[in-house]
């Protein structure tokens, strides 16, 4: 049994598999273990009530979405009992509910044996999971975006997978990302969530040659914002606005303008990708025979809005490994 990443979904995965008697092969293109979920800020969530999961994605699949919010509780229950100290026993948002884990304690909890610098082999043969991080880099090099992800997500298993019959679902165009300080601001991969620029909501949003492009309503969670940005932007805020130094410490370009506000010059910058492989409720790839998808590779779930990438790992990761161990 091969599982291809060693991001959460794939750590997840392997961590079950081996709890019921299997020994999974884990390969990993990158040079260290964790993914995307090592620069996350831990966060696992799932939304208070279903009926919220399904306003808020509208475009995703009803039984998918489901399955991650009948079953994460347990899942993070079994993260628990593996040893996971949470940071927090619950979010701090009322529209939530989930935990917070340190993502590095995490990663050293799951982390079995894993061959780093090693990618999916392109005559890799059933049985196998695709745990591969989604395609993020490849649709901000597409769009002219920055990337704020571990560097290897670039569609490793969709290559893979495509060509062998393998369905994807709507929303392939769209992803998860947060605005950050614009170049020449110099962001590190540990202050990808300190450095998110949270605050488009309080924001007149302008773009390169000073057009208002503000629109008319953000999400809570701004993901929408980021989406819809160009390439590069302005948010001008009030000079009281805390977040405003950190982005000119890190180089960011900051102006103060004639009126007394404060214009930074940002950047959308996907996290994720939505859009990914069709899978059914035990993480099968429809369309191909013994093959499973776990993490962002997988699509459906979040289409049209916003949703624990986290969550969605956990889930699909136990999933498929109790189906593979059936």
């Amino acid at each position: 049994m091969l599982v291809a990443g060693a991001g959460m979904a794939g750590l997840v995965c392997a961590a079950r598999l081996r709890e019921l008697g299997r020994r999974p092969r884990v390969v990993e293109k990158g040079t260290r273990v964790g993914g995307s979920m090592l620069l996350s800020s831990g966060v696992i969530f799932r939304h208070l009530e279903l009926d919220g999961f399904a306003a808020e994605c509208p475009g995703g699949e009803p039984a998918l979405q489901r399955l991650i919010w009948e079953r994460l509780d347990d899942a993070l229950a079994w993260l628990v009992s593996l040893g996971a100290e949470p940071v927090w026993d619950d979010t701090e948002n009322p529209r939530t509910t989930g935990k917070r884990f340190d993502p590095h304690r995490l990663c050293a909890l799951l982390a079995g044996e894993v061959e780093l610098d090693t990618p999916l082999p392109e005559d890799a043969e059933p049985p196998l999971v695709l745990a591969c991080g989604g395609f993020g880099k490849r649709l901000a090099e597409e769009r002219g975006l920055l990337l704020r992800a571990n560097p290897w997500s670039d569609g490793g298993a969709l290559d893979w997978a495509l060509p062998r019959g393998a369905q994807t679902t709507a929303g392939m165009g769209e992803f998860y990302g947060r605005v950050m300080p614009a170049p020449p601001a110099r962001v590190r991969e540990e202050e990808f969530v300190p450095l998110a620029q949270l605050y488009g909501r309080e924001a007149e949003v302008l773009d390169d040659d000073g057009n208002d492009i503000t629109p008319p309503s953000i999400a809570w969670h701004e993901s929408d914002l980021t989406q819809v940005l160009p390439p590069r932007a302005w948010f001008v805020v009030e000079k009281t606005n805390p977040r405003i130094e950190a982005a000119r410490a890190v180089g960011a370009t900051v102006v103060e303008r004639e009126d007394g506000r404060i214009a930074v010059h940002v950047a959308p910058a996907v996290t994720h990708t939505i859009g990914g492989l069709a899978v059914d409720t035990d993480a099968r790839v429809l369309g191909l025979e013994g093959v499973w998808a776990a993490g962002v590779d997988v699509g459906g779930v979040a289409t049209g809005g916003y949703a624990s990438g986290l969550a969605q790992a956990l889930v699909l990761g136990l999933a498929a490994a109790e189906d593979i161990a059936a």
